[in-house]
């Protein structure tokens, strides 16, 4: 779609401040400038965006009030409670003076906010706004978490060790140990989030980050529970959007002047996201297993990611040396670049949507070992549903590692996961280009976001 200059009227966007939900925003907001939309980002003080990625948007800070135990706690569900409670106030004013002061030809139309950030519709319904859900996880995960209230209440959860390889009901890809609990279990506030998530309330449409030929029977089941409130999948929005970067982390582009090096699907590729941490003793079994596994690989290892070590003290002694010229780590990677490169044959991924998302639109395969939250639903999808993957459900050992690195890169059976999701890209990408069914609804978005 062309880029069109602004003519109608302002949208405020409002994202939750972790780097999954942050990159579809952002990609949305290009998307809606591109077509005539001006953009204001309202974001907390916390893990703010960097205003230098987007010159085209308007940023707004708003105090938080998060305190620094509450941040270090690691606590999601927390956080993103305390984000509700102290940010409702703090963005009603804000939009309160935004529409005081606006100019005609600036006037505030519309507010897309994060699933998560439902405070937003407060100052919506008081300022007589319309407002749009934007949800950035994938349908099943909704609907996932949806039957964790349904079997809290039946006393199914906690389940029983017994009970974690059973079919969830009602959820038939789904085992018990794929549902996306919090690492802190599943207290009452992480229902009462739940059940703020998927009430639409007062909002006048949904935007999922997702594709029709990944969840088709998904999306007409939700469209069905939402009615006549519409949903428009119009994933995956990084290939709609113009080319930018949203990073909260800054990224090592020197990773792929090595992979320009590198012959064609040779590289495994490893990134466990920007949340996920991993002890030393799992970073050891990974390291040895990356190696003994003779295969090419770049490996992003996040800074703080291992708890107790900067960066790499943690790795064996002299293990650089000994991978030599066939392992590449870095702090950071420009991840769509990355597996947009001929030289990535697989992905070791934790599986958030957004890096499922990515991988599937390049076809390419995945080792998947999710570390908590949908991230199991996603890696359950892409092994068993999509065949598109293969998942480490045990505790990581070099040996087992090993074996799956031969599996997704050197054996018969990569071979065809390859294939499946070389499959799946060519799904994808007709449902993004002129007529598919992404396309079709951008389209029908942009048109009702403009009446």
């Amino acid at each position: 779609m062309e880029e069109q200059p602004p003519r109608h009227g302002r949208v405020v966007l409002v994202p939750c401040p972790f780097q999954g939900h942050l990159n579809p925003m952002l990609q949305l907001g290009a998307i809606l400038h591109s077509q005539g939309f001006s953009i204001t980002v309202v974001h907390s003080k916390f893990n703010s965006p960097n205003p230098s990625c987007h010159h085209e948007f308007t940023f707004q800070p708003i105090p938080d009030g998060l305190s620094p135990d509450e941040i270090s706690s690691g606590n999601l569900v927390a956080i993103l409670l305390a984000l509700n409670c102290n940010c409702k106030t703090p963005f009603q004013e804000c939009m309160t003076r935004m529409t005081q002061q606006q100019k005609p030809d600036g006037k505030v139309t519309c507010i897309i906010y994060d699933e998560l950030m439902y405070f937003a519709e407060a100052a919506a319904i008081h300022l007589k706004l319309s407002s749009i859900i934007l949800c950035t996880t994938s349908v099943a995960t909704a609907q996932s978490r949806v039957a964790i209230r349904q079997l809290k209440e039946e006393d199914c959860i906690p389940w029983q060790d017994s009970m974690s390889q059973d079919r969830v009901p009602n959820l038939h890809s789904l085992r018990f140990k794929d549902l996306p609990v919090s690492i802190f279990g599943v207290p009452d506030n992480f229902l009462d989030l739940i059940s703020q998530m998927y009430n639409v309330r007062t909002s006048s449409a949904v935007i999922w980050n997702t594709i029709d030929c990944l969840e088709q029977s998904s999306l007409e089941q939700q469209q069905q529970r939402y009615c006549p409130i519409p949903i428009f999948p119009i994933g995956p929005l990084h290939k709609f959007a113009p080319v930018s970067c949203s990073s909260l982390l800054n990224e090592d582009t020197s990773c792929i002047t090595w992979l320009d090096k590198q012959p064609c699907n040779s590289v495994l590729y490893i990134s466990l996201g920007s949340l996920a941490s991993i002890d030393e003793t799992e970073v050891a079994e990974m390291a040895w297993g990356l190696a003994n596994s003779w295969q090419r690989f770049l490996w992003v290892v996040r800074p703080g990611s291992i708890p107790g070590s900067e960066w790499t003290e943690s790795l064996p002694e002299g293990y650089r040396e000994i991978v030599g010229e066939r392992g590449c780590i870095v702090k950071w990677a420009p991840q769509k670049e990355v597996l947009a490169h001929s030289a990535v044959g697989g992905f070791w991924s934790h599986c958030g949507w957004n890096s499922t998302l990515e991988s599937i639109s390049e076809g390419v395969p995945m080792i998947c070992k999710p570390c908590f939250g949908d991230q199991r639903v996603n890696a359950r999808y892409a092994s068993y549903v999509w065949g598109i993957g293969l998942q480490l459900e045990n505790k990581l050992e070099r040996k087992e590692i090993e074996r799956a690195i031969r599996r997704l890169m050197v054996d018969s059976e990569g071979e065809e996961m390859r294939h499946k999701a070389k499959n799946i890209k060519e799904k994808v990408e007709i449902c993004i280009k002129e007529g598919g069914s992404s396309y079709n609804n951008l389209k029908m978005l942009l048109e009702f976001m403009s009446f």
